[in-house]
């Protein structure tokens, strides 16, 4: 797998992240860097370790499965697309506090990365080394995150409470979109 690919593969699983965090700067309930540095941390941190996890999984069952590796990975990531329609309208009420804090960080990175354990999955059925795309994946989250929140304090900045309202419809489409891409293909 070339670093191309692993790379859209982490931007595509960031963008998740990306749209929480924008909406966590935009909610103005998070502030400074160390908010920042929580979600950014959390964020990457999950997204580099549910792969792994998703990998080591796959492994166990790669022998039995490999005749119907593809189509079962394919199904996996269908029914996480699904599975991410329903916590977008989640993510709004657990972002109603600071959710650079306690559980509604472990709750929106675990919400966040979910999709990544069905990528570790898929490579180990197609039988992908994954310490190295998880660490990638880790790191584009983390990266995009800080980007992210500091984008969302100067969308607030200049237009106030309209931004929280458009950061949680931007998780709703965000979730549509990915069931979407899942189910055409």
């Amino acid at each position: 797998m070339s670093l191309l690919e692993i790379l859209l593969i982490a931007l595509g699983l960031a963008a998740d992240a990306f749209t929480v965090a924008l909406a966590a700067g935009a909610g103005g309930r998070a502030r400074g860097w160390r908010a920042a540095f929580r979600l950014s941390f959390h964020f990457g941190l999950f997204q580099a370790l549910m792969p792994v996890a998703g990998w080591h999984a796959g492994y166990l069952v790669a022998g039995p499965l490999a005749t119907y590796g593809r189509l079962l990975a394919f199904g996996l990531l269908v029914l996480v697309g699904v599975h991410m329609i329903l916590p977008a309208r989640d993510r709004r009420v657990i972002l109603a506090g600071d959710p650079s804090r306690g559980w509604r960080l472990v709750a929106l990175a675990l919400a966040t990365s979910i999709d990544a354990l069905a990528v570790g999955l898929s490579l180990a059925l197609l039988r992908v080394p994954v310490w190295y795309p998880a660490a990638v994946i880790g790191l584009v989250t983390a990266g995009l995150v800080v980007l992210a929140f500091a984008l969302g304090r100067r969308l607030a900045e200049r237009w106030g409470r309209s931004m929280e309202i458009a950061g949680g419809l931007l998780l709703i489409a965000i979730g549509v979109k990915i069931v979407a891409g899942y189910l055409a293909g």
